[in-house]
């Protein structure tokens, strides 16, 4: 109500009680109406998280990402809801749960892992989607390049294509003749050509053989590691999977079961038993996609934030499975180790 409007009615008021109540009422539902406007709850963002392996398999990862936000300010629950929604290890389900979180409006989409960033892509080109990790993010087709992303999805790329390399030379190491390398992989997750584009580079260099052994779901893990042992594989490396990392136990049991010394690309497969694993920490990468969506909630456009690279990486050893398997650890190798599970 204007300056104007109030001076006229509060002169009626004096000369008239009709005008005085008229003016009574006309504050009441002006001043009114503005104290309740500022009452009114403000609205608590909502995000959608979606991952493709079993919520058990990513405990520390989904702790990170909650650590992060916590750091930032945001309480689940409190000033923040975070939907949350696994595949366990059906990739199908990706689908049906970017299309909720679409019709839930939900403000950012965080992907768990590439199959969940292509769900996500797929059902909106408006919502914000962060990549917690994405392994090949412009060879894949979510963003036009790292500094300038240029749609509605940014975050973290996991790429780094020393690892394939570093894993096979560390092998070497430990397995002085090592000639023969079973690669255990699932054929349809993104990302894996240029892994083993970089991995084929990385044998001709130490003149390794590859196998390549397809693992589709957890009853191929037997077979893989039957064919491995059949074509008198050395060692075996473990690709990034959620159906192999879902089922990391049964990998590493199968792996000393077969006496084949086993690299992994993270730590969960050596805490369950595996011999050693060398690779980004997806931790960290967690982590920091909470700077992602603190970011995008407070305005910023996706298109507009660059992509971020790995910064940490990993080395693990568990020296009880090389016991078990009959292996020495050199302590050439010992001394770069960044964490030993005895």
């Amino acid at each position: 109500m204007n300056k104007t409007v109030c001076s006229v009615l509060f002169s009626g008021a004096i000369q008239n009680r009709k005008w005085a109540g008229i003016f009574a009422i006309v504050l009441t539902f002006s001043f009114g109406g503005v104290a309740a406007q500022a009452q009114q709850p403000k609205r608590v963002p909502r995000i959608g998280f979606q991952g493709a392996a079993f919520p058990s398999a990513v405990t520390a990862r989904i702790e990170a990402l909650r650590q992060g936000l916590r750091e930032l300010g945001y309480v689940e629950g409190k000033n923040i809801v975070i939907e949350w929604r696994f595949a366990e290890g059906k990739l199908d389900r990706l689908d049906e749960f970017a299309a909720e979180f679409v019709r839930l409006k939900v403000d950012v989409i965080v992907a768990g892992a590439p199959s969940s960033t292509r769900a996500a892509k797929k059902a909106t080109s408006t919502i914000p989607i962060v990549m917690a990790f994405d392994n090949d993010p412009v060879g894949n087709g979510f963003v036009a390049s790292l500094a300038r992303p240029g749609g509605n999805i940014t975050g973290l790329s996991a790429l780094h294509p020393e690892i394939s390399g570093k894993q096979l030379e560390l092998l070497k190491e430990i397995v002085p003749r090592l000639s023969h390398v079973a690669v255990l992989k699932s054929p349809t997750l993104p990302g894996h050509v240029r892994v083993l584009k970089e991995m084929e580079l990385a044998a001709g260099a130490l003149k390794v053989k590859l196998q390549y052994l397809d693992v589709r779901s957890p009853k191929d893990i037997e077979t893989a590691f039957r064919e491995a042992r059949k074509a008198r594989a050395d060692a075996v490396v473990v690709l990034a999977s959620p159906i192999l990392e879902s089922a990391r136990t049964q990998v590493a049991d199968f792996a000393a079961k077969s006496r084949l010394p086993a690299i992994y690309h993270v730590p969960e497969f050596v805490e369950a038993g595996g011999l050693m694993s060398y690779g980004v920490s997806f931790i960290d990468l967690y982590r920091r996609a909470a700077n992602y969506v603190d970011k995008i909630l407070k305005g910023a456009k996706p298109a507009d934030l660059p992509v971020e690279q790995p910064k940490k990486f990993e080395f693990v050893i568990n020296l009880k499975a090389a016991k078990q398997i009959g292996f020495t650890i050199p302590p050439n190798v010992l001394a770069r180790v960044d964490r030993v599970i005895r």
